[in-house]
């Protein structure tokens, strides 16, 4: 029976482990994780409720939410999708619920529920896990397998050997594909908020508008959704959805550029200029702070007004056309300089990995290394907030997991 290592306790690796063991009872599977604990971003997911997937049940539509390896995913969600992972978890007593967004999280709310499910699961299977352990380095023998090196300075041989460590700068697992002959895409974020030092933006953290469009002045890239103000500028699935699609470009600026931002997706600029024209005309003595036609947070709409150059107190009359004109540059697309970004740590994300061209992905194997499989964030894949990164780590460790059992 093949002996099968696996490098890494992460989304992927559980569930390579558990559907090699289960598809195989005889097979000798390893996971080897270095932290303490195991299955920690599941754990952070969500805020702590695990995102475990996304409510897309069409793998072509699904595909859309990967700036990196859309083409390649979409062989294996054919195989194993979103619905699959929903019936698999409940099928194991977990409950799973759809909010509005399409984001499908535990009844619970608690990551827990997720992370007891896996760990029982690997456990029924026969799955051993050894933890503080790390695959530090391996070796290809001649006549098949690997001689690995683990942290511990033991030195184990195993049949097969999956990869499935993440994808960050410090990454042993892209270490080791290099080692054996692949090559890497450099990792840089990909989910990240933004830092903006702006006087229309102080003093509002927290608040939130539910449907925005932002984009680098000047370019193509763009993104949309629900944006949020932080204390060190934007957040929210509009921002990180930026980050994903423009982290290569954005990291080559070092994170330094101008986000052009409309507060009202919604509308075109001549509708928003439309709608401050009707206001104008509806109610001319009202003051511009209190009415407000466009539905934005109330500390909000003064600080655009104020930066248009209308004092809260103003009547809509007194407002001149240049007022006005200004007033709707700063709704439909008003620009902010961004000097830098944060993590978001609950989806910590790197575009860049071994690349797609040398796997396989019908087995996830290894086109260059016999018996050597990659899965999740090794992979040079990555997805858009809102369950798409663990759905790739479930479906990219399955079929491993499958191909691992023979």
């Amino acid at each position: 029976m093949p002996s099968c290592l696996i490098a890494g306790g992460g989304a992927a690796g559980f569930f390579a482990a558990i559907a090699s063991a289960e598809c195989n009872p005889g097979a000798e599977v390893t996971i080897c994780e270095s932290s303490p604990r195991p299955l920690t971003k599941v754990r952070i997911s969500g805020g702590g409720r695990c995102n475990v997937t996304h409510a897309c049940f069409d793998p072509k539509e699904l595909v859309r939410g990967y700036p990196r390896g859309a083409r390649e995913l979409l062989g294996p969600f054919h195989r194993w999708q979103p619905r699959d992972t929903v019936a698999w978890f409940e099928e194991r007593g977990v409950a799973l619920k759809t909010e509005e967004d399409g984001r499908i999280f535990p009844i619970t709310d608690d990551s827990a529920t997720v992370v007891d499910c896996l760990l029982a699961s690997a456990e029924r299977a026969g799955v051993r896990l050894r933890t503080k352990t790390a695959v530090a380095d391996a070796r290809a023998r001649p006549g098949g397998g690997f001689e690995v090196r683990l942290n511990t300075g033991e030195t184990i041989a195993c049949d097969r050997l999956l990869l499935a460590t993440g994808g960050g700068r410090e990454s042993a697992g892209l270490a080791i594909a290099r080692s054996l002959g692949h090559a890497v895409e450099p990792p840089v974020p990909s989910l990240f908020t933004f830092h903006v030092d702006d006087p229309r933006l102080q003093g509002l953290e927290g608040i939130s508008v539910p449907d925005a469009a932002v984009s680098l002045a000047g370019e193509k890239l763009a993104a949309r959704g629900p944006a949020l103000v932080t204390h060190w500028g934007l957040s929210g699935p509009a921002i990180l959805k930026l980050s994903a699609w423009g982290a290569r470009e954005l990291a080559a600026r070092d994170y330094r550029f101008t986000l052009a931002l409309s507060w009202r997706a919604d509308l075109t600029p001549e509708g928003i200029r439309e709608e401050l024209a009707a206001a104008r005309t509806a109610h001319p003595k009202r003051q511009v702070s209190g009415w407000n036609p466009f539905g934005l947070p109330g500390r909000l709409w003064e600080r655009l007004a104020a930066a248009a150059g209308v004092p809260p107190a103003c009547p809509w009359n007194a407002v001149s056309k240049a007022a006005q004109q200004a007033l709707a540059a700063e709704i439909a697309g008003g620009t902010y300089a961004v000097t830098g970004k944060s993590l978001n740590k609950e989806e910590f994300v790197t575009c860049g990995g071994v690349r797609l061209d040398e796997v396989d992905f019908k087995t996830m194997q290894s086109r260059r290394v016999p018996g050597l499989y990659l899965a999740g964030e090794v992979l040079d894949i990555d997805g858009i907030t809102g369950g798409f990164n663990l759905q790739s780590a479930w479906t990219t460790g399955r079929i491993a997991g499958l191909a691992l059992a023979g």
